[in-house]
């Protein structure tokens, strides 16, 4: 049997009145928020209409869709439908890094599409180069940073999963790049990311959309959509209705408008810090002048990075999921993941004890049983979707609508013929089978993470079945 160790971050802990000075002046609020300011708002439906396409969902997903579709018809009529304001869930309040990976890294894509990975690759890399140019020609005001990734290890048993080659930093490399005592070593992929200021990402491809011509309406929950028959589909929201062609469905984390998908994703939460700006010694003492996004190799990994301002983001480690699938805001203040985010933060910058959280912030994460997106058609090839991204979404929800879009047109396309997009994942259980399996999977995650990263028997059974996973 394994014996248990303390972890880099347990080892580095702070006492409970250090926390909880640095908590004390934060508030339950996005920071992004603060940071982007009010934006002027769209109207909601009020008046029965047509369109030919239907989007539901303001977020990402539902705006590169949008964007898509002007541009491949100009003519073509697509009307928007959010339920709350553009950007509002987790296309808002997400820590800002923007991925090529389509997959979810590079093990999770290997695992569950050997044959097809090395296209999956290249397809996620042209993507990003895509939404790179889009940043400059769309001129999308979203303080975009191509600046990659440093992935480090904080645990001498970490240090060989990095590999070898160029970009593999040793520590004094790494800690030339991020000063923390905790880094052993790392890998700087400089071409993989960036790091943007997700809100108003949202914010600038609703800007462009409306400037296309779509029709955005906010505050404007469907309800349901009537596609009986084969003509129009009858889109329903409280007050009118959306006569329509076709419709596409992002609504992620949020309950499913289709049956068929109303087990294949569950919300899982997450939750971030902000620090107040670091002063020009504070930033001397950890570096990190080329402003690269970080995260760690544990299980339950820990994501941070710089913002304009020079604040630290710090989020990531706990992942909660509430019985019932359930999406409440309620579940977006929870004290003991915050208390537990300060103390490793102040773990991996001793350097910068006194500095105070101004912010702190939840919200749930689509979560799918293959950690990536899945796609598909409904009623009769009129309804397509999109969801269970899982955390990395920033970039891969611009290939998404992309893809939504051939599907619609039926068209055989590269992207059509991916496994990726014609096979769907397993469905999460039912309750309560969902909450005891999740449950026990974080438990053994964290149990690995005590254990040099040795899986326990029951996430050795998840990789042999295909479920695997390290967060």
């Amino acid at each position: 049997m394994s014996i248990a160790h303390s972890t880099a971050y347990e080892r580095g802990a702070v006492d409970s009145a250090t926390i909880a000075a640095a908590l004390a002046d934060s508030t339950l609020r996005n920071f992004w928020e603060d940071e982007a300011g009010p934006a002027g708002p769209h109207p909601a439906l009020t008046s029965s209409t047509r369109a030919d396409l239907t989007i539901i969902g303001g977020g990402y997903t539902g705006l590169w869709t949008a964007v898509h579709a002007k541009r491949r018809d100009p003519a073509r009529r697509v009307v928007l439908l959010e339920a709350e304001t553009v950007g509002w869930a987790a296309s808002g309040r997400n820590g800002g890094f923007c991925d090529a990976s389509l997959t979810h890294g590079e093990e999770n894509g290997r695992n569950r599409w050997p044959a097809e990975y090395d296209r999956l690759h290249h397809l996620g890399e042209d993507n990003l180069d895509a939404f790179d140019r889009d940043v400059r020609d769309l001129e999308l005001k979203c303080q975009w940073e191509r600046t990659g990734t440093l992935t480090v290890a904080v645990e001498e048993h970490q240090v060989s999963w990095l590999g070898s080659g160029p970009d593999v930093l040793d520590r004094d490399a790494v800690r030339a790049q991020v000063n923390s005592p905790l880094f052993l070593a790392g890998v700087w992929r400089r071409d993989g990311s960036a790091i943007v200021q997700p809100l108003r990402l949202a914010r600038e491809l609703a800007r462009v959309a409306r400037d296309l011509g779509v029709e955005i309406f906010e505050n404007s929950a469907v309800t349901g959509i009537d596609t009986r028959g084969r003509g129009p589909v009858t889109v329903h929201t409280a007050r009118a209705t959306v006569t329509t062609a076709q419709v596409v469905l992002a609504t992620n984390a949020f309950p499913a408008l289709l049956r068929r998908n109303r087990l294949m994703t569950v919300p899982v939460y997450d939750y971030v810090l902000v620090t107040e700006p670091l002063s020009d010694s504070q930033m001397a003492a950890v570096g990190w002048a080329n402003r690269q996004g970080l995260s760690d190799m544990a299980n339950q990994f820990h994501y941070s990075r710089v913002t304009e301002d020079n604040r630290i983001l710090y989020g990531g480690y706990d992942a909660i999921y509430h019985a019932g699938r359930r999406v409440r805001a309620a579940y977006e203040d929870r004290s003991a993941t915050y208390e537990r985010l300060a103390s490793h933060f102040l773990a991996t910058f001793p350097q910068l004890e006194g500095l105070r959280f101004t912010h702190r912030w939840g919200g749930a994460i689509d979560t799918s049983t293959q950690f990536s997106a899945f796609f598909g058609l409904a009623r009769r090839g009129r309804v397509a979707y999109a969801q269970g991204f899982t955390g990395l979404g920033v970039g891969a929800t611009r290939f998404a609508g992309e893809v939504m879009l051939d599907l619609l047109d039926g068209a055989d396309t590269e992207r059509t013929r991916l496994a990726m997009v014609r096979k769907r994942p397993l469905p999460f259980p039912p309750e309560p089978a969902a909450s005891i399996g999740i449950n026990l999977t974080r438990w053994s995650l964290d149990r690995a993470d005590h254990r040099r990263g040795r899986r326990n028997l029951f996430l050795r059974t998840l990789d042999a079945a295909g479920l695997g996973f390290d967060s």
